[in-house]
């Protein structure tokens, strides 16, 4: 059957019914006041935005959940990695996979239909996690729940001979079906040789290429220039995104737009991650802390593709984290002081933009990727963070959530006493 989205109302606020057909997987009609056919299963969308669902373009679902498991006392990056690695010997295929799954799923419940996660590769790991999220990749798939793209994230060092090792699991992971090649460039001992190494490794394959890309605050360290500039000069056409890029954030204006025009003119995306950034940036710095996001209004000056995500959730990188673009949104919103339609940019179109993936738009014909929150508007649902949605993805209905309440009546409010 197709599925009718009915009397909700767009991210102007005008009303608008939505048909749905899971057969094409696109959008078959978008009217103010459509009439059900025989065909359709009718979603009632009162008090609810009808909007194109997020994307989420950065997760690392292989460490999802396991901040208990994986305890992170100092709350940096540097005690993150240490517990992470620490940790990860242990881990079977089978637990990866459970975690994954679960994060993955409470990701399509708040409404994301595409998600791009980075999976270790190294010392320690080997390729497990790759073969777990391959098959949760094809479980989605079979499913049809959501899609899955996998980053092969392979420790550093990538250069000189102690790189060696990791360069050939690198490749041996695209080999094995991770879709995009990864990295930490800022933390080899030469970034700008790491960077050339793992662009190696995605032209080799054919594959893009997604680095983790100066996650410091360090104003020194500007890896992501040299990824703009071997972009250009290789012709390196098969998608390039630059993640985290916090240092960018505490440059000059001057320097900010210089290298915002770079990656634009490179066609390099950037994922802003406030969630994990905001968590694990500045610790120690006990007046003015910096805000650990990377340029952004510099980047969206720039004609820059830029994109918002959730990063880590509940691991040792973040011990907090609802899996909900809203949230990022809101933090991108509070934080990043873009308005809230900017900021649902980022997470939906942006992040999709960012992923390769086709925009998606309230018109007939447009992938049928859509999800309905409660909210009278964007901003209200922005804000109130509702559990209250639909989710659509190729054309069916994935995800249904209804939350239904009251208040109780005054002469049932227990009263208590007033101290004074």
């Amino acid at each position: 059957m197709t599925i009718l989205l009915r009397g909700g109302v767009d991210v102007s606020g005008e009303r608008v019914d939505v048909r749905c057909d899971p057969t094409t997987g696109r959008i078959a009609a978008v009217g103010p006041d459509l009439t059900p056919a025989p065909t359709d299963a009718l979603l009632d969308c009162f008090d609810m935005v009808i909007l194109p669902a997020p994307a989420e373009p950065h997760a690392h679902l292989d460490k999802a959940l396991s901040a208990a498991a994986a305890p992170n006392p100092a709350g940096d990056l540097e005690g993150a990695i240490a517990a992470w690695h620490a940790y990860r010997p242990s881990l079977t295929e089978e637990e990866i996979l459970g975690r994954a799954r679960a994060a993955a799923h409470e990701l399509i419940a708040h409404g994301t239909t595409a998600i791009r996660t980075h999976v270790d590769v190294g010392p320690g790991i080997g390729l497990r996690g790759i073969a777990a999220l391959r098959t949760l990749r094809e479980e989605l798939a079979e499913q049809r729940l959501a899609q899955l793209q996998i980053v092969a994230l392979i420790s550093p060092p990538l250069t000189g001979p102690e790189g060696e090792e990791n360069r050939m699991l690198l490749a041996a992971a695209l080999e094995a079906g991770a879709d995009i090649a990864g990295g930490c460039p800022h933390l080899d001992p030469d970034p700008v040789a790491a960077t050339a190494c793992a662009l190696d490794a995605a032209e080799a394959a054919g594959a893009p290429v997604d680095l983790h890309t100066d996650e410091t605050l360090n104003p020194r360290m500007l890896a992501v220039r040299d990824l703009a500039r071997m972009v250009v000069e290789r012709g390196f056409v098969t998608g390039a995104v630059a993640s985290h890029c916090v240092a960018l954030g505490v440059q000059p204006s001057h320097v900010q737009e210089t290298v915002a025009r770079e990656l634009a003119e490179a066609g390099v995306a950037v994922v802003s991650l406030p969630q994990t950034n905001l968590y694990l940036q500045a610790r120690g710095d006990a007046v003015a802390p910096a805000r650990g996001i990377t340029a952004i209004r510099a980047l969206l000056d720039a004609g820059c593709v830029v994109a918002g995500g959730g990063d880590n959730v509940r691991d040792p990188f973040n011990c907090v984290g609802r899996s909900d673009a809203l949230e990022t949104a809101a933090l991108l919103v509070a934080a990043a002081h873009l308005t809230p339609e900017e900021a649902y940019e980022l997470v939906s179109a942006g992040a999709r933009a960012a992923m390769g993936l086709p925009a998606v738009a309230l018109v007939p014909g447009s992938p049928a990727e859509l999800m309905a929150v409660r909210g009278a508007s964007l901003a209200d649902a922005i804000a109130r963070g509702s559990e209250h949605r639909y989710v659509i993805h190729a054309g069916r209905c994935v995800a249904r959530t209804e939350v239904r309440g009251a208040l109780a009546p005054l002469s049932t409010v227990p009263s208590h006493p007033v101290f004074t």
